[in-house]
């Protein structure tokens, strides 16, 4: 049977000593019932260790018992540890599998943005990210006017003025703007020194903010071992998890293809069938490739491509068709 290929770029990458404890528990998932813990969300006012009525003081990682002070906690810990890494792991499980959000919308056509990289372009005089048919069709109008279909600034015509902008919109908290300045660095392109422990720095101050693609760099980062960091497996999956959570399809992909190495087929087409809702196409291909080795049903791949059905249409328009037609700068699905 063949294994899937991993889609790592060079573009990005993320990681910190916190995330150890979380890969931690993705270990246990694999051998763990969730049959023999109780799931419920209410939790007692009594506390855990003594007894007492009227509890409020919770256990920061499971939630799930309460303790009268810090003492008990700590008196507590050794028997209540299990059961609190299980519940941990459980929690993660729920998370990881639960349907992220999708993609916005262009704020000028109103429809939702294409995964594909090429389908949408970030703009630093406003910081909007707008789809590849509405800058098309803007431009065509305009007659190449170098205005932002947007907010109408000029574009940035060097480096020195790009910089200014891309400055001012991380100092705003812009996360895209972070990241991609981040990624700048990375590579040592327009007018940025290449500097990958700058990078790595970036990526992580834009993931805390809510890009997932910084978390995604990151991950690549641990994995292939480059950008001054060692290769670390454990946390290059982190951060794909950290990624795909939040809506990355192309960490998602690369979480099934983990699972699919390690003999995990079910939870391989758990990831690749999220991946796909989210627009991968290379996760459409691995569900039908095990549906062709038996790992797969015929009614996981039917479901799979019901779901790629259902995104195309949500991003398909005869303005994106007609800018993919005329430039494949612009093409927007696979």
């Amino acid at each position: 049977m063949n294994t899937p290929d991993k889609i790592c770029n060079d573009g990005a990458s993320k990681s910190n000593d916190d995330g150890d404890g979380v890969c931690e528990m993705n270990d246990m998932l694999q051998n763990m019932s969730t049959a023999d813990f109780n799931n419920s969300t209410d939790i007692s006012n009594t506390c855990a260790n003594c007894g007492k009525e009227g509890s409020n003081n919770t256990c920061n990682k499971c939630k799930s018992v309460k303790y009268c002070n810090a003492a008990c906690k700590k008196k507590h810990r050794h028997k209540h540890k299990k059961k609190c890494d299980r519940r941990v792991a459980e929690l993660h499980e729920e998370a990881l599998f639960k349907q992220p959000p999708q993609n916005e919308d262009c704020p000028i056509c109103f429809q939702l943005l294409p995964t594909l990289i090429k389908g949408s372009r970030y703009k630093l005089c406003c910081g909007k990210v707008l789809c590849s048919g509405c800058i098309y069709a803007v431009q065509m109008r305009d007659r190449d006017a170098a205005l932002c279909p947007f907010c109408r600034t000029p574009t940035p015509t060097s480096d020195e003025e790009a910089m200014k902008r891309e400055k001012k919109r991380s100092e705003a908290g812009d996360s895209t703007a972070i990241e991609i300045v981040g990624t700048y660095h990375d590579l040592g392109i327009n007018g940025y020194p290449q500097d990958h422990n700058k990078a790595l720095e970036l990526w992580h101050r834009a993931g805390e903010l809510g890009n997932t693609l910084a978390y995604y760099n990151i991950g690549c980062a641990y994995d292939n071992g480059r950008r001054s960091v060692e290769v670390d497996k454990k946390k290059a999956r982190h951060y794909w998890e950290l990624a795909a959570m939040g809506g990355d399809a192309t960490a998602r992909y690369n979480l099934g293809n983990n699972e699919w190495r390690l003999g995990n087929m079910d939870r391989a087409i758990k990831h690749y069938m999220i991946s796909v809702r989210g627009g991968a196409k290379n996760s459409l291909d691995n569900i039908q490739d095990l549906y062709k080795n038996g790992h797969a049903t015929k009614d996981d791949y039917l479901t799979a491509l019901r779901s790629y059905q259902v995104y195309l249409n949500e991003i398909k328009s005869a303005q994106r068709d007609e800018a993919a037609a005329y430039n494949d700068d612009y093409k927007y699905m696979d």
